[in-house]
């Protein structure tokens, strides 16, 4: 198994209550996944919902602590109660096909086996769209954002339609001279209750048609909180049309109008970190992965989660669960094999 979040210890747990014989490659320098690198500000009332791992029940004592160190102290005490072997820092630098194994090549040797769940997630690729023109001040993606400080006093477009960008203008706003919000489409706010079961049906239609995954708000909007009601009613949420280029002093719309600007801050997601995997040729023509549940079509040795609609924290644990049932059921009567350097 590649990658020790939410939905690889959902998966490991799965193996090793069945005693089967697996490892767990992890790029991380210690236990959270991608939950490690959240902005500092980022707390766990704030997030959609972290959702238990199975046999273990989240419990927050203080949920207005930072998440980054919540959620790493949850997985690090699942990873305990279920002796999961997890090998980390080990990076998978790609996976080849030697009939009948499946060869996985890392900065720390090679394993092998029969069957391979990539659990690698997204945010060790953060997307920036291209758009021309150039820019003097200074460009970001939300993966390295610090927190509202380092905006003090500036003027700030934040790009993108998403739940981060919206917690993070309000932050920013707080403490900026100014700030300009853009989005590609007119964003759509909802004041129904987060339903994640919908969100993941959803985008697993798009997977299963072997399209790229959307994102999860793209199906379910925003949610109303009542600090984005607050934002909206001073006037902080008014959004404003996608730019067409960069110019050296801030953005420009087609129409001559400018907006000067100190700093870009991109919040337009992530995408699937699935590199390693290129030598396996999964890709289809609607540049997607087609799959049935967790199994790839293309390979069925090779399950993913944490991708498409498993990518947010409900459809995680349920995937992780298919994928080690599945895994045990094609390698019945050998549950699996694994090798170190």
């Amino acid at each position: 198994m590649i990658g020790a979040g939410q939905a690889g210890l959902s998966a490991a747990s799965g193996l090793a209550r069945a005693g089967a014989d697996f490892v767990v490659l992890d790029g991380e320098d210690g236990p959270g996944g991608a939950w490690r690198h959240r902005w500092p500000t980022l707390r766990v009332d704030d997030t959609h919902r972290i959702h238990d791992l199975p046999g273990l029940p989240f419990d927050s004592v203080d949920p207005t602590r930072p998440a980054a160190e919540v959620v790493p102290e949850y997985f690090a005490a699942y990873e305990r109660e279920f002796g999961l072997d997890v090998r980390r820092p080990v990076r998978v630098r790609a996976v080849h096909d030697d009939p009948p194994d499946l060869v996985v090549e890392t900065d720390r040797g090679t394993w092998t086996a029969r069957a391979l769940i990539n659990a690698t997630g997204t945010w060790t690729r953060p997307f920036v769209p291209r758009y021309p023109g150039t820019f003097d001040g200074r460009q970001l993606h939300v993966a390295e954002y610090g927190g509202p400080a380092g905006f003090a006093g500036e003027r700030v477009v934040v790009v993108g339609g998403g739940t981060s960008a919206v917690q993070l203008l309000i932050e920013i706003a707080a403490v900026a001279a100014d700030t300009a919000w853009v989005t590609r489409r007119p964003p759509v706010f909802s004041d129904e209750p987060f339903d994640g079961r919908a969100a993941v049906a959803r985008v697993e239609e798009r997977v299963r048609a072997g399209r790229a995954p959307g994102s999860v708000v793209s199906v379910t909007g925003l949610l109303r909180t009542p600090a984005v009601r607050a934002a909206q009613e001073a006037g902080i949420l008014r959004r404003r049309p996608m730019f067409d280029r960069l110019v050296p002093e801030g953005v420009a719309w087609a129409d001559g109008t400018t907006y000067a600007a100190d700093v870009v801050l991109w919040a337009t997601g992530w995408r699937a970190a699935l590199g390693h995997l290129a030598p396996l040729r999964l890709r289809g023509p609607g540049g997607g992965i087609a799959m049935d549940g967790t199994r790839v079509r293309a390979d069925p040795r090779v399950h993913l989660v944490g991708y498409g609609p498993s990518a947010s924290t409900i459809g995680a644990n349920r995937a992780g669960r298919a994928a080690a049932r599945e895994v045990l059921r094609g390698l019945v009567p050998a549950a699996g094999r694994s090798g170190s350097p």
